[in-house]
Parts: C-alpha cells; sequence; structure tokens
C-alpha cells in the first residue's frame, strides 16, 4: 500500500477534486504510458479526479458504476450490489440471516439495474463499454469512509480477470485502505488520518459533481474501445 500517513488538517486539504486527482497521480506514475491502462471513476464525484489521473498516465478513462440492492423495508442495509457488466454481488450473510427469498432479490436488482443502465446510457453514449480482461486496472474515488461501493466495485471488477486491479483514492482512512487489500493488488492513497469524520472536510471545495459534467470529462479524453 502507498500511502502518506497522519497528515495534519492544514496539509491534507484538497482545493478540489482536480487537485486531490493531480496529488493522486503523482502517487502513481509507475503506470503512466503503460499499454492498455485502464482508469475507472465510480460516478459521479471521483470522475474529476480520476480525470486528471488518467491525463497524468496517458491512460484510457471510462466509469465503473456500482448500486448498492438494499434490503427492501431496510434499503440502508445492502444485501449485495450490481455493478457495470452485468455482475452481481450478494451478501450471502445479509441474505442468509434474514430469509431474503431469490424473487426479492431479482426483483431489487432489477429495478436497480435500470437506473443503473440509464446511467450508464447518458454517461457512455453509443461508446462500447471497455473490457478489463488481462489489463491494469485503476479503480478511483474522490476518498472512502466505511469504503462499501469501493469494495463492491472490487470484487465486481476482480471477477472480470484484470491483469492488476489498483484501488486509488486521495483521502481515507488507514484502516480503511488496509480492508481494501483483501480484493485489490494495490492500494493507493495520497493521504490517510487516523480520525476521520467524512471526505467532504478533506477538500476546501467539494460541490457535486453533475451527470453533465461527467460526462463532459469523458468526452475530453481518450476512450478506446479495443483496450489499447
Amino acid at each position: 500500500m502507498t500511502d502518506q500517513t497522519d497528515q495534519t488538517d492544514q496539509e491534507a486539504y484538497f482545493d478540489d477534486r482536480a487537485d486531490a486527482g493531480r496529488c493522486l497521480a503523482r502517487q502513481l506514475l509507475a503506470y503512466a504510458r503503460v499499454p492498455g491502462a485502464l482508469v475507472l471513476a465510480l460516478p459521479s464525484g471521483a470522475v474529476p479526479v480520476a480525470y486528471e489521473v488518467a491525463c497524468a498516465l496517458d491512460s484510457e478513462l471510462d466509469v465503473f458504476l456500482v448500486r448498492k440492492l438494499g434490503v427492501p423495508g431496510h434499503e440502508e442495509l445492502a444485501m449485495g450490489a450490481i455493478a457495470s457488466g452485468g455482475v452481481r454481488v450478494i451478501n450471502e450473510r445479509v441474505v442468509q440471516a434474514l430469509r431474503i427469498p431469490a424473487s426479492t432479490i431479482d426483483a431489487v436488482a432489477a429495478a436497480e439495474r435500470d437506473t443503473l443502465d440509464r446511467r450508464e446510457r447518458f454517461y457512455r453514449g453509443d461508446t462500447l463499454r471497455p473490457s478489463v480482461r488481462a489489463r491494469i486496472v485503476i479503480l478511483v474515488d474522490d476518498g472512502l469512509a466505511t469504503g462499501a461501493s469501493m469494495h463492491a466495485a472490487l470484487e465486481a471488477l476482480g471477477r472480470q480477470e484484470p491483469k492488476r486491479l489498483i484501488a486509488a483514492v486521495p483521502i481515507a482512512p488507514a484502516g480503511t485502505c488496509e480492508d481494501l487489500r483483501a480484493e485489490a493488488d494495490e492500494v493507493v492513497c495520497a493521504a490517510t488520518s487516523p480520525g476521520f469524520d467524512g471526505v467532504s472536510r478533506w477538500y476546501r471545495h467539494f460541490s457535486r459533481t453533475t451527470d453533465e459534467e461527467v460526462r463532459d470529462l469523458l468526452a475530453r479524453t481518450p476512450r478506446r474501445p479495443d483496450g489499447r
């Protein structure tokens, strides 16, 4: 794991997501101009971060969407997740403990799949989703607290057999970064802190990233469906 630990508040602040992306990119220069390398962002806040990383590394940029499958009536409790590429991850412990039938999981997954597919069409248009098989994949978020979405995305991507899978974030608790090592070949974090009370406090400017901004940033970077 590559990181900088125990930063003070002033040292750890990023001006905005673009600044955070440039800081993170400096930790990833070993992957600059590597043929076939792919930077994937978890929309929408991670896209400005990942854009700076992809530009610095001269890599392809795309998005990787994850939707939580909430337990009906207790939607804050995840019984699994779905992700780009038709991948479904199930939390067997929750499903078995609550005796959730397969039909319920299928119904929730179908509804979330509709939302995921709509967002992908908006972001990507007619561009093909890139293959991750046998490629170096750098998965970027704008910061982590529990890391639930990153965990789900890493598990989903791992099933698609990348050559190397790297989780990369500007800021996260040290413990969360350590937990990710079970699913990623490498974890890169620009700054960590033992005391952590949310991602936004580490940014001076943390406005919502709109879907239109995501689409614009994706359009500015090379999209190579053949993976070259």
